[in-house]
Formats: structure tokens, C-alpha cells, sequence
């Protein structure tokens, strides 16, 4: 008796999809068949049309069907070797070329033939065709334009598109997910047509009719989460004034003259806190603008007027940091700072949980554990949360909720160009550190790629032989037969086999948060020399003892985020470097590298990446504060952002309770996905 399916169905369900599969596409975030109907695909592989070796031109993307004549490994170690293949049809030859690919060798059989997909490079008469995806000419060949969807470890591509064609038979079910007249005024296409068409196409037409569909609805699901957020964050409400706190004797203390960039910030702060009205302020500044001193400052004025203060921040090593540091700045006024986080023992989270109540506490720093239940404060007046976009909505307002309606700054070291900013902020007040204190040196950055990547990394030795450490970040957790790059986890079994007298230690999303902090603090405190991590490091860590920063595979990065890396390096007094090592020099990737070699100006490079960067990368990896958009990109798509925007603000002020009926699917939805799940991070 065959099972009937649904969209709540487990892809278990789906023949074939057995619990290891479906443990590989959990890690996907798929577990039931109607969520891959939200898993669009990254690109497509036009399979209609079987071209001729002899007549592939440069830089095209195509199907190519030959006899592979060659089958050799190239040099390395593992998964790391290349793979190198002749492939021959009735009028020509080309080279296939696989990266990362030590498994691979014994899937190909000489005198046999395959179907290959992929780009190729066409350079005086030789054609070569770059880590194609491939099938045995005499299995079952699927035609037409397929989906190739993101992968992780133990899914093929046909694994993927086994569970799309399961879920696209049910996309009739799909309910519509946004508020009737909206569909109607913006002229969108249904949803069950939008996700047929965006996962096969039937035509030009209905593919761009589907995109459309969907890249609005991110953008208005966008647009309406930050007006929920911004009215949860007491906009307008009557809060805490500081009139009796001045910024001045601090100041003083400081023993040199703020920047420009740094008094303007405070001068608007100091109005807000001024003011009757709650502060609600995003404080943007580059990576060593000098935005602590201003959140000392702030929390000075707060103390001296007679409330508490709070600082949270994203990672115990992070907590601790700022704690010695603010212990130290406040020495000479009778403040007290408190500490809290997950690993203090009971006893001490006891006390200090007891001065914090008694008011013995003037300013608590710590990390998630500041939003305890059992967190109480005598009279918090200002809330403040570093690196911000590591927080979600829900985690800063319980911060908030420790008071009566605080005054709540936020500060994040990501610089976000003022021409995106006015559309994704125009409900929280910006104060923008836009200048970098004098004398500090800047970070020299230089361009390596695969043939002289070894340079790098004798660049990265000889600091590591002087006594510094260094970090080298990769694009991936774990290796992928569909992504082509470095993983972490290959990297650091590179490295430890390579030079087994250097201390490595490896860092990634996966682990748990114990193991994450106990490898910072490692690191930190020069038990390892070299951090092989993901990109979990571009926040959250200040080891003014790294000199180094190598990212590799570099192209698959956001020029905002190579800055936030580079960051990372270059906070003590030595010379650091930043070393770009690239995987594909392609005309935007070798862009990116130049901008990167030449400027350190953090602004500059956000507008940029604006100008530079493919769709939804600005977005991709959540640096921004923001839920990943598949689709959507809020600069490229700017003439949909407005129309969203002002239909989804439309929305809110007709309805500001939510209580319209008709729009009930909606609301849930965005309360399930933003709301509640704190997807959104602002």
C-alpha cells in the first residue's frame, strides 16, 4: 500500500531517502518535503542542447558528451588532489578539470562516455572544461533545464531533484503566503506557479514571471519584520532622561582627543539620552573606529545619573575582554562592573546576580546569560549590545525588558552604504564613526592564487616563527562534490599534517558553543598558534597578537566581509597582513582583490560591494544583521525594494495590531519565521 504524501511529509517518505541522506539534508535545513519547495535552486544546467568540443567558445556554460581517454590524479595529498581528464567526441578534444577531487578517480572508466556540464575556457585552441558535473552517457538522462541546488556531504544532485519533483507535485497545496490585494495591486504571480517555475522553468517567461514573484515577497516579508521590530522596541515611548549625567570627566581621563567621527556620535547620543523619549541608535563604525570608547562613555553618563548600565556581548572571550578593559577605564570613578556568563561558577553568578539586584552593580557585562529570568536589575537605564547582528530581536528585547523601557544603543562594526541604510533602517536613529583614530598602520594586503599560494603561506610561517599567530579562513565546514573550494576541516588536517611542530586548532558554526569558546580562549591566550576557521571569527575576537589573516577561496566572499575578516588582524602594534588567496580570477573576483589591496576604508568598500558584488551576497552570510535572502537583492532589485517596502508599510499602518482576518496566514507566517524564530536580527 503506497503512502500518500504531503507537504508535512518527512522525506523519508520519498523512495530512496534513507536516515543518512535525510540527516544530510537536515543539515540543509530540509526535513519534511514541503520545505525543499523553499530551497531554490543556485543555478541551472541547460541540458536541451549537446554541443560539439570543436565549436565551445570562452567563458560559456555548456553540454558537452565524449569518450574520457585519460584518467589521472594530480599532485597533493587526500581530497585535496586534482583530477585531470581527456575527453574526446567526433571533432575534437578537451581537458576536464576537477578541484578537490582525490575521491573522485575511480568514478571515471577510460573508453567510457559521459554527459559533462560546466564552464569552459577556450585559450589558444585548447579547450578546458572546470569542475563539471557529469553523468554516464548510457544512464537515464534527464533533458530540459534543471535545478542544481546547494549540497552538502553524502547528496548528489540527483538525490536533490529526487525530493524537488516529490515537492513540486504537491506545490498545488502550497498556501498563498501574502495578503490577497497585495497580489493583486503588485501583479504576482500565484505561489504554487512561482515555485514550479523556479525550480524547472517551462520557459524565459515563466521564470522571470516566478523570480519576480518570489524576490517581492522576500523583500516585503523583509520590510514588514522591521516594522514589527521597530514598534516591539518602544519607538517613540516615553523613556529614561540622563540630564544629570555628563560624558565630560571621562573624556578627560582618556588621555587623548577623540576623532571628529567619534564626537559627533556622542553628541547624538548624548541628545537621545538627554531626551524624555526612549534611544533606540545603531552606532556604525569600521573595525578600530573607536566605538567602545563611546559605549563607556554612554554607559558613564548612565551611571552617574543614577541608573545601571548593561553591555552584552556575542562570545564569553569577547565578555571578558571588554570587562577587564572597562574595569581598567572606570578604575578612577567608583563604578563597579559586574560579569555573567554561561560558564560562571553558582556561586559566583549568585553574588553577582545579588549586587546586580541590590544596585551594588553599576555595569554588567556578559554574554546570552544577561538574559536569564533570574537576571534582575535595581534600575537599568541603558541597554547596549556589541557586534548587534549576532543578536536577534527577541534576545536584545528580553535585554530591554530587564528595565522600564531603557534606552537601547546598538553597535555593529559592519558599514552599511547610507544609500541601503535609509531603506533598512528608517525606523532606528544611525550615529556613523566613519574615520579611524590617527597612527594606526594599516594592514598590508596582498593577492595570492593557486599557483603561488605556497607564497602565502610562507608569508603566514615566517610571522608564525617570529612569535605571532594567524588565522586562515575558509568558505565551507566540510568538502563538497557540488561546491568547489577549501573546507575548513580539509584545511586544518592539511595544515596539522604539514607542519606538525606549528599548534593548530580548527573552528566552525557546527560545534557546540563550549568547544567554540574554549577554542577562542586558546587562542587568545597563544596556546595556538594558527586558527583554521570558517567565517564564525569575523566578530567576536580580539587577539592583538594575530598578525595574519589568509582567506581562502576569497572569491566567494562579499567584499564587505573580507573587511570584516581582515579586522580581525592589525589591532596590535606590529605589522599585520592580510593575504587573498583565490581559487577563480575572474574579472569581479579580481576586483574585489584590487579594491581590497588598496583601500581600508571600510565605507568605501561597503559602497563598493554595491556596485561589484552578484546577487545576495551583501546579504548572503547574514553580515548585516539580516535573514538570508535567496533571491532578493535589495540594490539590484532596487525599484522592487520601494514598491515592497511601501506596500508592506502600507500594511502596517492600516492594520498596526494585525487583526485583519483576511491577512491571517500571513501574520503567523511571519511571526513563525521572523518573530518568534528571531530570525531577524536587527
Amino acid at each position: 500500500m503506497s503512502t500518500i504524501l504531503s507537504l508535512e511529509s518527512n522525506i523519508t517518505e520519498i523512495k530512496g531517502i534513507g536516515p543518512k541522506k535525510a540527516e544530510a539534508f537536515g543539515r540543509l535545513g530540509i526535513f519534511c518535503i514541503g520545505d525543499f519547495l523553499r530551497n531554490y535552486p543556485r543555478e541551472y544546467e541547460d541540458m536541451r542542447n549537446v554541443k560539439l568540443i570543436a565549436g565551445l567558445k570562452d567563458g560559456e556554460k555548456a553540454v558537452v558528451e565524449g569518450t574520457v581517454v585519460f584518467n589521472a590524479l594530480g599532485r597533493g595529498y587526500g581530497r585535496k588532489r586534482t583530477l585531470h581528464l581527456s575527453v574526446l567526441d567526433k571533432s575534437a578534444k578537451m581537458e576536464v578539470l576537477f578541484f578537490m577531487a582525490g575521491f573522485m578517480a575511480k568514478q571515471f572508466k577510460n573508453g567510457s562516455k559521459y554527459r559533462f556540464f560546466g564552464k569552459v575556457k577556450v585559450e589558444n585552441g585548447s579547450v578546458t572544461m572546470f569542475h563539471p558535473s557529469y553523468e554516464p552517457a548510457d544512464s537515464d538522462l534527464e533533458t530540459g533545464i534543471l535545478p542544481v541546488y546547494s549540497s552538502t556531504r553524502g547528496l548528489s544532485q540527483k538525490d536533490l531533484r529526487r525530493v524537488s519533483k516529490q515537492a513540486l507535485l504537491l506545490a498545488a497545496d502550497y498556501p498563498e503566503q501574502l495578503p490577497l490585494d497585495v497580489i493583486e495591486k503588485a501583479k504576482l504571480a500565484p505561489i504554487a506557479f512561482a515555485l514550479e517555475n523556479i525550480h524547472y522553468p517551462t520557459d524565459t517567461d515563466a521564470y522571470k514571471a516566478a523570480r519576480y514573484r518570489l524576490v517581492f515577497e522576500e523583500l516585503f516579508d523583509l520590510r514588514f519584520a522591521l516594522k514589527l521590530s521597530a514598534s516591539r522596541f518602544g519607538f517613540g515611548r516615553q523613556g529614561v532622561s540622563f540630564k544629570k549625567g555628563d560624558f565630560s570627566p571621562f573624556i578627560k581621563s582618556l588621555g587623548y582627543n577623540l576623532t571628529s567621527a567619534q564626537e559627533r556620535a556622542l553628541r547624538e547620543i548624548e541628545s537621545d539620552m538627554n531626551s524624555e523619549l526612549a534611544m533606540n541608535r545603531l552606532l556604525q563604525g569600521d573595525v578600530g573606529s573607536g566605538k567602545t570608547i563611546i559605549a563607556e562613555a554612554a554607559l558613564y553618563k548612565a551611571v552617574k545619573a543614577g541608573y545601571q548600565g548593561v553591555f552584552m556581548a556575542p562570545t564569553e572571550i569577547l565578555a571578558s575582554q571588554h570587562f577587564e578593559s572597562f574595569t581598567k577605564d572606570f578604575e578612577a570613578f567608583d563604578i563597579n562592573i559586574g560579569y555573567l556568563s554561561g560558564s560562571l561558577g553558582a556561586k559566583d553568578k549568585r553574588e553577582v546576580l545579588e549586587k546586580l539586584k541590590s544596585g551594588e552593580i553599576d555595569i554588567l557585562i556578559g554574554t546570552h546569560a544577561l538574559i536569564s529570568g533570574n537576571v534582575e536589575f535595581r534600575k537599568l537605564g541603558l541597554a547596549i549590545t556589541d557586534e548587534q547582528h549576532r543578536f536577534g530581536v527577541n534576545q536584545r528585547k528580553k535585554l530591554g525588558d530587564k528595565g522600564d523601557n531603557p534606552d537601547v544603543l546598538v553597535m555593529t562594526a559592519t558599514p552599511i552604504p547610507r544609500t541601503l541604510a535609509v531603506v533598512l533602517y528608517s525606523d532606528l536613529d544611525i550615529s556613523i564613526i566613519d574615520e579611524l583614530p590617527p597612527g594606526r598602520q594599516a594592514i598590508i594586503t596582498n593577492r595570492f592564487n593557486e599557483q603561488n599560494r605556497d607564497s602565502a603561506y610562507d608569508k603566514l610561517l615566517s610571522e608564525i616563527e617570529k612569535g605571532r599567530q594567524a588565522y586562515i579562513v575558509a568558505p565551507f565546514i566540510e568538502d563538497s562534490e557540488s561546491l568547489q573550494g577549501y573546507s575548513a576541516e580539509s584545511l586544518y588536517e592539511e595544515f596539522t599534517r604539514t607542519y606538525p611542530g606549528i599548534k593548530a586548532g580548527l573552528l566552525h558554526g557546527e560545534m557546540k558553543q563550549a568547544e567554540k569558546d574554549e577554542c577562542m580562549r586558546a587562542f587568545s591566550a597563544g596556546e595556538i598558534s594558527v586558527l583554521i576557521s570558517t567565517v564564525v571569527i569575523e566578530v567576536g575576537i580580539n587577539v592583538p597578537n594575530a598578525t595574519v589573516m589568509l582567506i581562502e577561496n576569497a572569491e566567494r566572499f562579499g567584499l564587505a566581509q573580507l573587511h570584516q575578516l581582515r579586522g580581525r588582524v592589525g589591532r596590535g602594534c606590529e605589522q599585520s597582513y592580510c593575504f587573498l588567496v583565490l581559487g577563480d580570477e575572474s574579472e569581479i573576483a579580481l576586483s574585489r582583490a584590487e579594491i581590497m589591496c588598496q583601500s581600508r576604508d571600510g565605507f568605501y568598500i561597503a559602497e563598493k560591494d554595491l556596485e561589484l558584488r552578484g546577487p545576495g551576497e551583501l546579504f548572503g552570510y547574514r553580515q548585516h544583521g539580516l535573514p538570508q535572502l535567496q533571491l532578493a537583492d535589495p540594490v539590484k532589485h532596487s525599484s522592487v525594494l520601494k514598491l515592497a517596502s511601501d506596500m508592506a508599510d502600507l500594511l502596517y499602518e492600516n492594520d498596526p495590531e494585525q487583526s485583519n482576518p483576511d491577512n491571517k496566514v500571513f501574520y503567523d507566517r511571519i511571526y513563525k519565521d521572523y518573530v518568534n524564530s528571531d530570525k531577524l536580527v536587527l
